[in-house]
């Protein structure tokens, strides 16, 4: 419609936002009709709207057919510069097509050449870092192998002195305690490979490697397992003093060589067993590392001495005339145990190859009184243990608590033997107490022969005179009452 045209038609009406079919046939309906006519007449309305409807469409056609050639015009103006746009557009791109070719071919094409070879580069360094350290590990392993055979005297070739019939070799069975260090680093050194979780570790995806895995369940866990037995097995049997005699006084090995060997065996065992102890999980140094294996096996050995010294005095005790040589064998336990702390206080804390060094690993003097726990030697985890500062000490103390309850049960029988331990109760006292005495003395002269003396001077060490007062009280104190 031409601008000041008039028209019946309200456009503002229909061209609202707000505007509602609905409503405008309601006021339709209610304009042409009255609210109470019934029925209501709608053709009025309807002939409105359609004519309406008709004005509008003929308003339409007129526009139209006046600005058909400016439509027309502008329709054309628009099709052409769509269709140069598009000229220009398909130049651009082919222009980017063509680019893109040029670079998938220099570029990408050579890329993935490139990528292949360096996956297949990869893969050649892995499989050559494998094929090393499965190497490796058939090395350690032949290695551990030999270290087993010198260990139980059996060897793929006779050994000097062995049967003809390749029967184990005893000689050098005596002498395999030395192998056992060198099979528990060589142990280690196989753990460590095994336990590899990182690419650029050594020893990474051996377990996917059969021959490995035969190695690590037929050979290193066997060797593993009788290692530790061999060493528990030193440690157990660790003496430097013969039981045997009858004039209550124990006696030393019969030379220095037995001496020698014997400290030797100790000293191997105890180190093989700080080695291959468990590492627990988040322990990287040996500043925190606890040898559990070491420790209870040591345990063992001390409660063991303490029961066997029990029985063989509440024995004593009961049957009077042998408590000579029940003395003499509590006093020769006391003595290895003497020993055998001198020798672990020797022993320095070694290396651990799967455990990083701390400053407070360098070799430590012996009579430091400023070093840390448990960072000295493989005394002083077994102190802590026990939580004492002597093992003699612990030893004594140990065995009077235990004998507390003997001594009522023997009581408690009553009968001749109790007559006597009443009657000689003065002798016992002393006997005990030189005992305790006794022994400190003859495990200094064992010290002494083990660093080369073998003479028979006695020298005292320390005062025992508070553990000589509770054995005494552990088993006269009951015959007071």
């Amino acid at each position: 419609m031409a601008a000041g045209e008039p028209s019946y038609i309200d456009y503002e009406a229909f061209l609202d936002p707000e505007f509602s079919p609905a409503g405008f046939a309601n006021s339709l309906v209610l304009s042409t009709n009255n609210a109470t006519d019934t029925p209501l007449d709608l053709s009025t309305p309807l002939s409105r709207v359609l004519f309406d409807l008709q004005e509008i469409d003929t308003h339409i056609h007129g526009l139209t057919t006046k600005s058909a050639l400016p439509l027309l015009s502008y329709t054309q103006n628009q099709t052409a510069a769509a269709e140069h746009i598009l000229k220009e557009t398909g130049t651009q791109i082919a222009s980017v097509t063509q680019g893109y070719e040029r670079l998938e071919k220099e570029v990408l094409q050579k890329w993935q050449a490139a990528e292949e070879a360096r996956i297949a580069a990869e893969n050649s360094l892995a499989t050559v870092r494998l094929a090393r350290a499965v190497a490796r590990c058939l090395t350690l392993g032949r290695q551990l192998e030999s270290q087993v055979a010198e260990l139980t005297g059996r060897g793929s070739t006779q050994a000097p002195g062995a049967g003809t019939d390749g029967t184990t070799n005893s000689a050098a069975g005596k002498e395999g305690f030395r192998a056992l260090e060198r099979a528990a680093v060589t142990i280690l050194n196989l753990r460590q490979m095994f336990s590899a979780t990182l690419e650029e570790e050594e020893g990474f995806g051996l377990m996917r490697v059969k021959a490995t895995r035969t190695l690590r369940n037929e050979l290193v866990i066997p060797a593993e397992n009788m290692v530790k037995s061999r060493a528990q097995q030193s440690i157990n049997r660790f003496s430097l003093t013969s039981t045997g005699s009858t004039n209550g006084q124990s006696s030393m090995p019969s030379s220095y060589k037995q001496a020698r060997d014997a400290r030797s065996r100790l000293s191997t065992a105890a180190t093989t067993l700080y080695l291959l102890s468990p590492i627990t999980k988040g322990v990287f140094t040996t500043s925190n590392y606890k040898p559990e294996l070491l420790i209870s096996t040591l345990q063992g050995y001390m409660q063991t001495s303490i029961i066997t010294a029990a029985n063989a005095l509440a024995k004593g005790l009961s049957q009077l005339p042998t408590i000579e040589r029940a003395l003499a064998e509590i006093s020769a336990r006391c003595q290895d145990i003497v020993a055998l702390e001198s020798i672990l206080r020797s022993i320095r804390i070694p290396h651990h190859p799967l455990l990083s060094s701390t400053p407070s690993d360098e070799p430590p003097t012996l009579d430091s009184e400023n070093a840390e726990p448990g960072k000295v030697n493989l005394l002083q985890p077994l102190l802590q243990a026990l939580d004492t500062t002597s093992l003699p000490s612990y030893y004594w103390r140990s065995l009077a608590s235990s004998l507390t309850s003997r001594m009522q049960e023997i009581l408690n029988r009553g009968g001749v033997s109790v007559r006597a331990l009443r009657s000689n109760r003065d002798r016992l006292k002393a006997e005990i107490k030189d005992c305790v005495i006794r022994s400190s003395q003859v495990s200094a002269t064992g010290q002494l022969a083990e660093k080369g003396r073998t003479g028979a001077d006695t020298v005292a060490v320390g005062n025992w005179e508070r553990e000589a007062a509770v054995m005494v009280s552990s088993v006269v104190g009951p015959l007071s009452r």
